[in-house]
């Protein structure tokens, strides 16, 4: 399993190439926020541990292990998203919300939350019932 770190690097390299067809180290420095250097020596490893295919000046690909990875990741991330929003967490606290939970979370627990974000999708008016309840502990901690 990829650690961490890996795990940020794949899911961006997948959301580049889904987005532009590409994946250029300058536009993974760029969207991670890190030195063009240390993308290099992260892509080398992913090279070597057989998540993509690198060539150095030529470009990088996922393979289908990475794909596959990639893929997965960037669900989890949404679902992630999807999961901090039903619930009502504040939209400016929702990303860097999912960036502090997201690796530690088994699949176990993303499944069922994946389960629970269906059962809400089902019926929006969960939602609302869901709300209510908020609202009413609001005014209640408001009051106390």
């Amino acid at each position: 399993m990829p650690t961490p770190s890996m795990e940020d690097y794949i899911e961006q390299i997948y959301m580049l190439i889904e987005d532009k067809g590409y994946a250029r180290v300058s536009d993974i420095a760029e969207n991670l926020q890190v030195h063009p250097s240390s993308v290099t020596k992260m892509v080398q490893k992913l090279d070597r541990d057989q998540y993509l295919n690198y060539e150095k000046y030529r470009g990088l690909i996922l393979t289908p292990k990475g794909k596959k990875v990639g893929k997965r990741l960037v669900y989890r991330h949404e679902l992630l998203e999807q999961f901090l929003e039903i619930i009502g967490v504040d939209h400016e606290n929702i990303y860097d919300d999912v960036e502090g939970i997201e690796h530690h979370l088994s699949w176990n627990s993303i499944d069922r939350i994946g389960d629970l974000v269906q059962y809400f999708d089902e019926q929006p008016k969960r939602v609302d019932a869901l709300r209510e309840i908020q609202k009413k502990n609001e005014e209640q901690n408001d009051q106390g």
